[in-house]
């Protein structure tokens, strides 16, 4: 796989798509790695990524979904989501943000599963709704264990996305402490199989993530995607796959910064200020 494109997002940055991509980012608070594969090499797929660094940089938002299908023919779908998503960066509360996708997205005549996360840096903490997603994993420096998020929250359990307009969502929330780890995947992982050819679900994906160093997390991704290969040659070839990891790093932003967020974030949403927006 080789080593990841590395970039320090600024204030105000968004990226994202369905693309093919190994990418690490640096935001305030957190450490981002990112892989993506679409099917049969296509040039894009039925998984969406998103990251957004706004409010002076001490709001990060991640977006992990999987369109109904998958390849060439869920392409223009996903797009379409990762663009909804863009439109409602600026809805600070999670899960009014979450519902406000589901409106949206009902239109498609498709659903997504999806993890829909926010991370403040002056807390570290981590509101995420999952909507019909596989759950993260999350690995906790100070136990030096990797659990299911749902056993550390069983909050924020939805239905997908564009299944039924006007569903209510409602998030989870978590602190991180500096080197806790959030590992977030689409169902080609899930879906993986063993050597008996048994689905691995949350629990065997645990099991290949625990062989990791987390001191390393930067060859987390690519070392359990490599041992989902050897388990069994079916794996990962019939699906597009998606895995974004996040570090709290312990970072964050300036006094100035912090002071002045609020004023920002006015002047974004009455349109004073322009965003960079860069999308793979």
């Amino acid at each position: 796989m080789g080593q990841p494109t590395a970039e320090k997002m600024q204030c105000m940055e968004v990226w994202g798509g369905n693309r093919a991509t190994w990418s690490q980012f640096g935001v305030p608070g957190l450490d981002v790695w990112l892989y993506s594969e679409p099917l049969e090499t296509n040039s894009g797929g039925g998984d969406v990524y998103y990251l957004s660094s706004c409010a002076s940089g001490r709001i990060t938002r991640m977006l992990l979904a999987d369109v109904s299908g998958h390849g060439a023919e869920a392409s223009p779908i996903a797009v379409n989501l990762r663009d909804m998503m863009r439109k409602n960066v600026n809805i600070i509360d999670q899960s009014r943000m979450a519902e406000a996708l589901n409106n949206q997205f009902g239109g498609t005549e498709r659903f997504a599963t999806a993890l829909m996360s926010t991370f403040f840096s002056p807390t570290r903490s981590l509101s995420m709704a999952s909507a019909g997603h596989p759950p993260a994993l999350v690995f906790r420096k100070k136990r030096g264990e990797w659990r299911s998020y749902e056993d550390e929250t069983t909050d924020g359990r939805n239905m997908p996305i564009g299944v039924l307009e006007d569903t209510k969502f409602t998030s989870g929330k978590i602190k991180l402490d500096v080197g806790d780890l959030v590992l977030c995947y689409t169902d080609a992982m899930f879906e993986a199989k063993n050597q008996s050819g048994e689905m691995l679900k949350s629990d065997g994906l645990l099991d290949l993530v625990r062989q990791a160093n987390p001191e390393r997390p930067e060859t987390i991704v690519p070392e359990t995607l490599d041992r989902l290969r050897e388990l069994n040659p079916e794996n990962l070839n019939g699906d597009d796959v998606t895995v974004m990891l996040a570090r709290a790093n312990g970072t964050g932003v300036s006094l100035k910064d912090n002071l002045l967020a609020p004023v920002r974030l006015l002047a974004r949403f009455l349109g004073l200020e322009k965003k960079h927006v860069s999308t793979s």
